[in-house]
């Protein structure tokens, strides 16, 4: 077969000789009769930069403005080679790990597999369609945090809407952490892939980061005809194709022929000896399609791959690329029995429809208390209602840059009145919903506004958590560009419960006002403060921190003008637990300061950025 193979590549290869030469003809024939990988050079290779971002899991920026948005990464590099904090690049939300060990992080999910490390994404458009011959992206601060670059057969500029949507690695790695903050051009070596893309997604860890990663450009370089590639390839398993029919299943040992021609099954030996609950025990340390193809090799096992109590936690985000309709049909019968499920990023091109999940969440919702849907650009009004009505005892809803939701639909959220965190970090919310909300699920501990620019008043939005909401715990209203210091005020006096409240970017507080005194006063159980880019805050303010506010952790007070060294040295002194300063772009505290700090207070990560 294989010789019948190498003389079709062979008469192929005469017939493509006319566009190289004869010596590279006959290279290539031998690469490929040695089962080795070779590509001709059929074509010119054309470079071009991202055309336009298509989609994004977060950013540090606005969503009316261009500053330190995802939207940066389109076109030519606007910094590189320079290094350092610049606004023109685009930014994720967060860095490091500090982020994970706030009260309002979510709990990690089991059987998570432990290759997949991303955190963030971004999807880039390019013109033409390429087959892919390296990707290179410009960073130029703190790089280090890709993990991950993947290519997708999708035309994103077409007119037709796609049938089958197939997404392809080209690079993946481990997050890492550089040893210099410098600008770095970083084009890891990919593996060819058989069909053409105009489409990459790149992903993202930033854990082991000092500082936020800073991208400025990508390039695709690739031709535009196929090259020639390995003849074999190791099929790839995914969870649909996975079946569970009877008569592919036999007992472990299997059937034997003895010298008469029966069959005779012989025992499992002492493994079906073992106690239920141990084996159970044994099957949950297996990552979800391991556990799939497992339930395939005979019926003892497949009774205890199917047991619903596997399947009370069911992460689906690493496995986003290959989620369809039919892998949720094939799990349903497993899941009656989930409590805790992440759907983040999955479903988008057409790979999850209203019926598909409409009908996992019959099956799952009930009993469901965690519910993680970030990115999942299939939703729609009808998909919050069918949440509202299968999920009635759900504790936990996140929507984070589910940006494409109609305001409307999120009217439904209010049905969930036992909702404690609820994560709208992105999305076109607005007021009438939001007060709805609030009005109805008054048990809410961990409440992310973050970027909802539809917010008309939020005014109105913290007089009403102050009234509804007094357990409130955390609090995000990062870049909310109209809240006042008689909202703040108002907000601070009824959630005395606070322990972490964002409000960077938050231009319409003033210093003057005394409300971020009173706001230290108010919350002695305050952990985390942001105040960032806020140009009033000043020495009173962070010596009523240092009086009131003992457990503070995390403080941002990025571009203020006027705190000086002393009030610094005051709370750090005050603050045992502090270990995030950030004082980037503080007039009156420079790299000198900063050095001297922390040699003081070593275990604190004092944060200063630069440009150069």
């Amino acid at each position: 077969m294989l010789t019948l193979l190498s003389m079709f590549y062979y008469i192929c290869l005469r017939r493509r000789s006319r566009s190289g030469t004869r010596g590279e003809a006959l290279t290539s024939r031998r690469a490929v009769e040695s089962g080795q990988r070779a590509v001709l050079p059929v074509s010119v290779e054309v470079e071009q930069y991202a055309k336009e971002v298509l989609d994004f899991s977060s950013h540090y920026g606005s969503e009316n403005s261009m500053s330190y948005t995802m939207w940066n990464l389109a076109g030519v590099p606007n910094v590189y080679p320079s290094s350092g904090d610049f606004t023109q690049t685009a930014v994720f939300r967060t860095y490091g790990t500090w982020w994970e060990q706030c009260a309002s992080a979510p709990l990690p999910f089991r059987r998570t597999p432990k290759g997949f490390y991303s955190k963030d994404y971004i999807e880039l458009g390019f013109e033409e369609p390429v087959y892919p011959t390296a990707v290179e992206v410009f960073e130029t601060y703190y790089p280090g945090a890709i993990v991950q670059i993947l290519a997708c057969s999708h035309n994103p500029f077409t007119q037709n809407p796609p049938t089958d949507v197939r997404w392809e690695v080209l690079w993946s790695g481990e997050p890492t952490k550089v040893l210099t903050p410098q600008a770095r051009q970083f084009s890891p070596k990919i593996k060819h892939i058989g069909f053409p893309t105009n489409l990459l997604r790149l992903e993202v860890n930033s854990s082991l980061l000092d500082y936020y990663t800073e991208l400025d450009a990508v390039i695709l370089r690739g031709v535009k005809e196929r090259p020639m590639l390995a003849l074999y390839k190791m099929p790839i398993i995914d969870i649909s194709d996975l079946s569970d029919s009877e008569e592919e299943l036999s007992d472990v040992g299997g059937p034997f022929r003895q010298g008469d021609g029966k069959h005779q099954r012989t025992g499992n030996g002492y493994f079906d000896k073992l106690p239920y609950e141990l084996i159970q025990l044994i099957l949950s340390h297996l990552t979800l399609p391991d556990l799939c193809r497992l339930a395939q090799s005979c019926k003892l096992l497949h009774q205890h791959c199917c047991d619903p109590l596997q399947y009370t936690q069911l992460s689906l985000q690493p496995y986003w690329a290959r989620l369809s309709d039919a892998s949720l049909g094939h799990l349903q019968s497993r899941c009656t029995l989930l409590q805790r499920l992440n759907l983040s990023w999955t479903g988008n091109r057409g790979a999850l429809t209203l019926t598909g999940f409409s009908s996992f969440m019959k099956a799952c919702g009930p009993s469901l208390v965690c519910l993680e849907m970030s990115c999942c650009h299939f939703l729609n009004e009808a998909c919050l209602e069918v949440i509202s009505q299968t999920c009635p005892g759900l504790q936990e809803l996140n929507l984070s840059s589910c940006d494409r939701l109609p305001p409307q639909a999120f009217t439904h959220i209010s049905k969930l009145t036992r909702l404690r965190r609820l994560v709208l970090y992105r999305t076109k919310i607005e007021q009438t919903a939001i007060l709805s909300i609030l009005t109805f699920c008054i048990e809410l501990r961990h409440l992310n506004l973050g970027s909802c620019v539809r917010i008309e008043d939020y005014d109105v939005v913290a007089s009403m958590l102050a009234t509804r909401c007094r357990s409130l715990c955390s609090l995000d209203l990062w870049r909310c560009r109209n809240l006042t210091d008689r909202g703040l005020t108002e907000l601070v006096s009824g959630c005395r419960m606070l322990e972490e409240l964002d409000l960077g970017w938050c231009p319409t507080l003033q210093s003057s006002t005394g409300c971020f005194q009173h706001l230290a006063r108010s919350l002695p159980r305050l952990r985390k403060l942001f105040l960032t880019a806020n140009r009033t805050v000043c020495d009173s303010d962070i010596e009523e921190l240092a009086a009131s506010c003992p457990c503070l952790r995390h403080l941002d007070i990025l571009g203020t003008r006027s705190v000086s060294a002393a009030s610094l040295k005051k709370l750090l002194q005050s603050c045992p637990q502090l270990v995030l300063l950030d004082v980037s772009f503080c007039s009156q505290i420079d790299m000198r300061i900063v050095q001297e700090l922390s040699g003081l207070f070593p275990n604190v990560a004092i944060k200063k950025s630069f440009t150069q």
